[in-house]
Parts: C-alpha cells; structure tokens; sequence
C-alpha cells in the first residue's frame, strides 16, 4: 500500500510539473501573440476586401479556406524556420525582426500618405474576367500570399518574445501562438463579412422595434466600422513598426533613440500626478510611431522606384498577391 501512495505521489507530482508548464507555455503564448499587435489587426482589416464581390453563400467557405492557408503557413513553414533560426542563427532573429518591423512602417505610412494624396497608386484597374470558381480561386491565392508576410512578422515578434529556454517549450508556445492568432483573425473576419446578413435579418425579420433597430444600425455602422478597424490597424502598424526598429537598434549597439523616447516618456509622465505609467507608455508608443511614419514614408520612394520594377519581372507573383 506504501508504495502505491508513493507512486500516486510521483504521479500528482509529475501532473503539477506538467501543469505549471502548461501554464508557463500558454503565458509565453499570451505574451508573445500580444507583441504582434500591429499585424494582428491589420490581418483582421484587410481580409474582408478578398470577399468583396461574392455571394453571401460563398463567404464563410472562403475565410474558412484562407484561414487554412494561413495555419498551413504558420505551422509547415515558419514555426520550423522559425525554430531553425532559434537554434543555429540566433543572430539573425533581430535583423531579419527590423526587417519586417520596416515592412510594417511602410504599409502603415503608405496608407497614411493614401489620405493625404502623397502617394497614388499608378497601377491601371484591371476587370475581373473569370468566371466565379476562378475568381474565387485567385483571390484565395492571393489572400494566402498576403497573410504569408504578415503570418512571418507575426511569428517572427513571437519568437523574439519568447524568453530561452527549451526547443520544446519554444515550439509549444509557437504552436499555441499560431492557432490563438488564427483563430482570433478570422473568427474576427468571418464575424465582420456576415455583420451585414445578420444586421440585414434582423432589420428585416426582427418582431421587436428594438430589434429590428438594432439590425438597421448594424447596417448602417459596419462601413464606419470598417474605416476605423483600417485606423486603429495603420497606428497599431506604425506603433509596432517604429517600437521594433528602435528596440533592435538597441540591441545591435545604437541605443540613444531608445534612450532618448525613455528620457522624453519619463519627463512628461512626471509632470502628472496620476496613471504616470500609463502616461510614459502612451508617450512611448506615440515616438514609437513617429519614427516608424518617417521611417515608412522614407522607404516609399526606395519601393516604387527599386523593390517595384524588381517585382515587375515576376508577374505571376504580383498578380497572385493583388488577386
């Protein structure tokens, strides 16, 4: 009998061991996903647009489809890369981190200078010519294409979060990273591109007054919805952008931006007498973002006029990623 409560204490002891892993893990994944805030959001703002056009039947089937192509991408691509790097070039994660932290700069200040009419698009309006399986077939592709650079910075800031430790713990937590982030994108998605049925019936069918009211401002509400998740995604895109590239600028040896936007945050935070916390953080982020506006209207004429006529040459590409 001793030796059964013995084992049945090793074994309580092994589950709480395993427990608080799981908990260590799921933490690490909480915290990790939370980094990736900018592309998170602008996932979740762009995808709607590959839906434009199709029957109402056809849209759940469609984000079920890209959401797929997103976890194929996350977990068969990028977590082993991912995991590759981690172990045999560490080095590498800040760099190639600033790189897409630059990319999330661009798109932000792109958008920006969209409102302002700085920077037009010269791209001529091609009709869609194909029938509905292919169109369909094409925006899928290119929707799949999209999420790729976003679905790597994504799994890139994750990694970046993860503090050391074991491959195995490393893997979970991007494994739980990846499937959260999926889930909450296009959960999000298909609950954004069904808005309008949902408002529609209840506006429609609706017994109550209030109900039927309800489904008319649903209606009516979700294109300044729309408008504003674009918002909310380009600042968090230029928060997150100008916080990755001055934070990797510190880890690779150039520290006075980081020191500078610290000193500035702590000084206005200071002229408060409440939420001093709060205030240097909002102070943070908004240099954060400056920096990544001007680093991103900087890098627009380096893409039109270089990384644009490089792209050129690949058709094939281009028209997938603009399907």
């Amino acid at each position: 009998m001793s030796g059964l409560l013995a084992l049945l204490d090793d074994v309580a002891a092994i589950a709480k061991v395993a427990a608080a892993s799981i908990d260590d893990v799921t933490a690490q994944a909480v915290k990790a996903g939370s980094k990736a805030a900018g592309a998170v959001i602008d996932d979740a703002a762009v995808t709607p647009k590959y839906m434009q056009g199709f029957p109402a039947a056809r849209e759940l089937p469609i984000v079920r489809r890209i959401a797929t192509g997103s976890l194929r991408n996350k977990l068969l691509i990028l977590l082993p890369a991912g995991l590759a790097l981690s172990a045999f070039a560490p080095w590498a994660i800040a760099p190639l981190l600033m790189l897409g932290g630059a990319y999330l700069c661009f798109e932000g200040a792109e958008k920006v200078a969209h409102l302002f009419h700085a920077h037009q698009q010269t791209r001529a309006e091609v009709p869609e010519t194909l029938d509905a399986a292919h169109l369909e077939e094409k925006r899928v592709r290119g929707a799949i294409k999209t999420d790729f650079i976003l679905s790597a910075e994504i799994m890139t800031i994750a990694l970046a979060a993860i503090p050391a430790g074991g491959f195995l713990a490393q893997a979970a937590t991007l494994v739980l990273v990846a499937v959260g982030i999926t889930a909450l994108v296009y959960g999000a998605v298909a609950l954004i591109v069904k808005a309008d049925d949902v408002g529609l019936a209840l506006a429609t069918r609706g017994r109550l007054g209030l109900t039927r009211a309800t489904g008319r401002a649903i209606v009516k509400g979700m294109p300044g919805f729309l408008k504003g998740l674009t918002a909310v995604g380009t600042l968090a895109m230029l928060w997150v952008g100008g916080s990755i590239i001055v934070h990797g600028a510190e880890q690779m040896g150039l520290a006075a931006p980081a020191h500078v936007i610290h000193g500035i945050a702590e000084a206005v935070a200071h002229t408060v007498e409440a939420a001093q916390g709060a205030v240097a953080w909002l102070v943070t982020a908004l240099l954060d973002g400056l920096i990544g506006l001007a680093l991103g209207l900087a890098l627009i004429p380096l893409v039109d006029r270089v990384l644009a006529p490089i792209g050129a040459l690949f058709p094939e590409w281009k028209a997938g990623a603009e399907g």
